[in-house]
C-alpha cells in the first residue's frame, strides 16, 4: 500500500510540474501531449524492444530523401500518447512521445539543440505490450519545427530506425548521392513511348521518354538485333544516347526507376499507330521492369 501510494504521488507530481511548465509557455504543444499517460502507466507496461526487420536500400532512399536533417541519438526518456490523441494510429501501434539526446548531425545544415523532442509510432510487441526503447540510439529523418528549438518531425511513420554501424555505413553513400549536383530527378510518370522496327526481321529501336519533378529529360532505350538478346540504358539528358548504360543496381538511379515508374505502360503515352508497334513498345517496358527488379521494401 504505501509502494503504491508513493508510486501514486509521483505520477501525479510529474502531471503537475509538466502542466505548470505547458501553462508558463516552457513546454511546447508537442510536450504538451504527454500530460495524460507516462511508460508504463495505466495501460501497457514497456517492455525490451526487438528491432523490426533492417531497411532496405529503397526504404533508407525513402526516409533520406524528404528529409531535411538525419541524426543520430539517444532516447533518454518516452512517454505513451493517450489512443484518443492519437489519430491516424495504425492497429496494433502505439504513439510515443520521445526526448532524446543528439549524439551526432550525420546530415543537414539546419542547426539543431542537444536536446530533441518527437512523436513516433511503434508496434506492440507480440504480447500486445509498449516496447521500451529508452537507452536505445537511433537514426532519425526528420524536419525541423520552425520556432520550436528541440521539436523536430519525423518525415514518417517508420522515420525512426534502431541505429547500428553497419545501417550508417549502408545510408552514408545514399545521403552523399541525394546532396551530389548530379543527383538524378525524381521520375513522376512516362511521358511518350515509340517503338520502330529496323531492316531486318526482328531488329527495332524503342524509346520511352519520362517526366520528372525538374522537367529534366530521361529516356530509356531499348535496342534489339536479330539472335541478340536485347540492349537497354537510360540517358539522363536531352541527348538520347544509344550507348547508354541500365543503372547500377541499388543505386540512386536504380531506385528513381524501379521505385516510381508504373507497373504497366500507359496507353495514352504510346506513339505509334500500329498494333505490331504498339505490341513491341508494350514487350520492351516489361523487359526494362524485369531487368530493374523488384523495389524491396522491408519497413511500412
Amino acid at each position: 500500500m504505501i509502494d503504491t501510494e508513493i508510486r501514486s504521488n509521483t505520477i501525479k507530481w510529474k502531471a503537475k510540474l509538466l502542466k505548470t511548465r505547458f501553462l508558463s509557455g516552457q513546454l511546447t504543444s508537442l510536450g504538451a501531449l504527454i500530460l495524460a499517460v507516462f511508460v508504463g502507466v495505466g495501460g501497457a507496461s514497456a517492455q525490451e524492444y526487438q528491432p523490426l526487420p533492417q531497411a532496405s536500400y529503397a526504404d533508407l532512399v525513402s526516409l533520406a530523401d524528404p528529409a531535411e536533417i538525419v541524426l543520430r541519438a539517444e532516447i533518454r526518456k518516452q512517454a505513451v500518447v493517450e489512443p484518443e490523441r492519437s489519430p491516424g494510429l495504425r492497429p496494433g501501434y502505439v504513439r510515443l512521445y520521445i526526448e532524446a539526446r543528439t549524439l551526432t548531425l550525420i546530415s543537414g545544415s539546419v542547426p539543431v539543440g542537444e536536446s530533441l523532442r518527437y512523436v513516433v509510432d511503434m508496434p506492440l510487441d507480440e504480447r500486445g505490450k509498449v516496447p521500451k526503447v529508452k537507452k536505445h540510439e537511433v537514426l532519425l529523418f526528420a524536419r525541423v519545427v520552425p520556432g520550436r528549438t528541440g521539436d523536430i518531425q519525423l518525415v514518417g511513420p517508420s522515420a525512426q530506425l534502431m541505429w547500428n554501424a553497419d545501417l550508417e555505413s549502408r545510408l552514408r553513400p545514399i545521403l552523399t548521392e541525394l546532396a551530389g549536383p548530379d543527383s538524378p530527378p525524381k521520375i513522376t510518370g512516362i511521358r511518350d513511348a515509340i517503338s520502330i522496327g529496323g531492316n531486318l526481321v526482328g531488329e527495332s529501336e524503342t524509346q520511352i521518354f519520362l517526366s520528372t519533378d525538374a522537367d529534366q529529360p530521361v529516356s530509356i532505350s531499348i535496342i534489339r538485333r536479330p539472335g541478340q538478346r536485347p540492349l537497354w540504358g537510360v540517358s539522363w539528358s536531352d541527348i538520347i544516347d544509344q550507348a547508354a548504360q541500365p543503372p547500377r543496381a541499388q543505386s540512386l538511379k536504380w531506385y528513381r526507376l524501379a521505385c516510381s515508374l508504373p507497373g504497366r505502360l500507359p496507353e495514352r503515352a504510346l506513339l505509334s499507330s500500329d498494333r505490331a508497334s504498339k505490341s513491341r513498345t508494350r514487350s520492351d517496358y516489361a523487359f526494362v521492369l524485369s531487368e530493374l527488379g523488384e523495389c524491396e521494401r522491408l519497413r511500412n
